[in-house]
């Protein structure tokens, strides 16, 4: 499959939203949520993690990476940078199913450090659920340390 890692494109936003879904079923804090406390102010777990696409967008479109094989999204990255505090943050890395296993992820990941390198950025950092095995498994190898956990907890109001 061949690759190209492109800038964000406005166009790209409704592919980048389903990739979003498909991708972090089973490995997101928003299905957690709707699995304890059922379906919140009437949308699903779906439509809450898609928006996070939008807000990364919102809050920095330029530091969106977009990878492409034969014309179609196979994956991306988002970035935020802080350069205040010299950190760079991924907020969301996805990989379409049928393009995994490939590398694409490192390569995203790479990608994006070397956008916060170019910024003049001195760290990155990077999140994932305890269940998700792919996430625990590939920050480590890109060289990411593990520096805390955290445990979430929600409740209806």
């Amino acid at each position: 499959m061949d690759v190209v890692i492109r800038p964000y494109r406005p166009d790209d936003l409704p592919a980048l939203r389903e990739l979003t879904v498909s991708a972090f079923d089973g490995v997101t804090l928003e299905q957690n949520v709707e699995d304890a406390l059922g379906v919140l102010n009437g949308r699903d777990w779906m439509w809450r993690k898609a928006r996070h696409v939008d807000e990364d967008v919102a809050a920095d479109s330029a530091g969106v990476f977009v990878a492409e094989a034969d014309g179609r999204v196979v994956g991306y990255v988002s970035t935020r940078a802080d350069r205040d505090t010299g950190k760079g943050r991924i907020p969301n890395l996805a990989v379409a199913a049928d393009a995994r296993n490939l590398g694409l992820g490192r390569r995203l990941i790479e990608h994006a450090l070397d956008h916060f390198r170019a910024l003049g950025l001195s760290y990155a950092v990077i999140e994932t659920m305890a269940q998700n095995p792919v996430g625990n498994h590939l920050y480590p190898a890109c060289g990411f340390v593990e520096v805390a956990r955290q445990v979430h907890f929600a409740r209806k109001l």
